[in-house]
């Protein structure tokens, strides 16, 4: 009874652990300034309120936290025509562009539990400014109409309420595919540009890059 008990202990704090440890945050106020380190305070309770809540209001809720952050060009804010920042650079610039919102969003998702497998990196042109842009997308179903985490439009609509977005192709884990309109995957295709920049993210956010 006495291992059981402390297997269950273990198991409670290791599911208490935030998503941003203290060390983390103590380093993030080191390098950016305390203003910094309350972004990340507030975010890990956040995280924790949206812990038990329904895939929606999960969605919702980081949706809107992330939105609160400022955009800004990569050219602007790193000197780089295309840089995908982990969420620790994201958050403690307290700026980025639309990858930066759609990664960041993407990992506190997977943190609070959603399936992975439901949540897409879309590229999209953008009618409104006419231009390439990113998304997040999460598809409830493999058929299902994907629902739409934006920066431009701070609400999640379903993608055929989008008609300012048209899809170019969604990105999951290390599988391209084109995009459909109907919510459909459609078939593999290959990027080698996408594939470097994912690789290096992650190699990145398993370093915590600040």
């Amino acid at each position: 009874m006495r291992i059981f008990g402390l297997l269950f202990l273990s198991m409670t704090l290791l599911a208490a652990q935030p998503y941003v440890s203290s060390r983390i945050i103590d380093a993030i106020e080191k390098k950016y300034n305390t203003f910094a380190k309350n972004r990340f305070k507030a975010l890990n309770a956040a995280l924790e309120v949206l812990r038990h809540q329904s895939d929606r209001q999960k969605l919702e809720g980081v949706n809107d936290f992330y939105n609160n952050t400022p955009y800004l060009s990569d050219m602007k804010n790193y000197g780089k025509s295309d840089y995908w920042a982990t969420p620790l650079e994201f958050l403690g610039r307290d700026r980025g562009d639309c990858e930066d919102y759609v990664i960041a969003k993407y990992f506190a998702l997977k943190y609070l539990g959603v399936d992975t497998k439901k949540l897409y990196f879309t590229y999209v042109k953008s009618l409104k400014f006419s231009q390439a842009h990113m998304v997040l997308t999460y598809f409830k179903t493999p058929s299902s109409i994907p629902l739409v985490l934006d920066n431009y439009n701070l609400k999640i609509f379903p993608a055929n309420e989008r008609r300012d977005l048209i899809p170019i192709y969604n990105f999951n884990g290390d599988t391209l595919f084109l995009a459909q309109q109907q919510g459909e995957h459609g078939k593999s295709i290959t990027s080698t540009k996408t594939h470097k920049k994912w690789d290096m993210l992650l190699q990145n956010i398993k370093r915590n890059k600040l």
